[in-house]
């Protein structure tokens, strides 16, 4: 249980149809729901993207700028595949962002990798040009393998946020207090944030799964949290 490639594979062997990441937008309506599965291809398909495609390799960082989304979980799993040390801060070898932040980080694209996502359901490309550098992940990722396996992958003592390890990372969700083995949490906390990071390696070391709802109505929380069957609440 010390590398996010461990864990995954386990969940994988367990219950590989069960859910593991249940997205809501309430604003637009959108839900999507990863599988193990389909959670492990979509990692598999952007791990590749950064190595294979933008040749990122252990040991260099990855700046997460997106907002509370199913692709938050996709690319913290992705990074810490390829052995990216996921980072909160602008010094960063490759940067990932949603729409809101394509105008901050096209800046940085002539000495690092900058990917944007448009945040469509689906993971569809953006439906205007984007800045000379800056990459669409929705035009590219769809075309890389479903399988991946790094060539140098990481060890329980690489870096996966941060200074803390990948040990480190997943003993604290495994002594966390967000949910009972096996729950099912739901959080309006964002994954790709320090602050709520938890709200997804919990789920994910604890055979569990994650309910991620984005902009959150009031009035529909209750029948969310009532029909997704959650456990407990971050």
């Amino acid at each position: 249980m010390t590398t996010f490639a461990t864990i995954l594979a386990g969940l994988q062997r367990a219950d590989p149809g069960r859910p593991l990441v249940t997205f809501y937008d309430h604003a637009s309506g959108e839900r999507t729901e990863l599988s193990v599965t389909t959670y492990a291809n979509w990692v598999a398909k952007t791990a590749s993207l950064l190595a294979e495609e933008h040749d990122l390799e252990r040991g260099q960082s990855l700046r997460l700028d997106l907002p509370c989304h199913w692709l938050g979980p996709v690319f913290l799993g992705a990074a810490w595949t390829v052995g990216l040390t996921v980072v909160w801060d602008e010094a960063a070898d490759a940067f990932v962002c949603g729409p809101g932040g394509v105008d901050r980080w096209a800046p940085y694209a002539d000495d690092a990798v900058v990917l944007a996502s448009a945040l469509h359901p689906l993971g569809r490309p953006f439906d205007a040009p984007l800045p000379a550098g800056v990459h669409d992940v929705g035009a590219t990722v769809w075309s890389q393998p479903d399988a991946f396996a790094p060539l140098d992958p990481p060890g329980p003592d690489d870096a996966a946020v941060g200074t803390e390890t990948h040990a480190a990372v997943w003993e604290a969700a495994a002594a966390g207090s967000l949910l009972a083995d096996g729950g099912r949490l739901y959080s309006e906390a964002n994954p790709a944030s320090p602050s709520g990071l938890s709200s997804f390696t919990e789920p994910l070391v604890r055979g569990g799964s994650v309910v991620l709802v984005a902009h959150p109505d009031p009035d529909r929380v209750g029948a969310t949290y009532a029909s997704e069957r959650a456990t407990s609440r971050a």
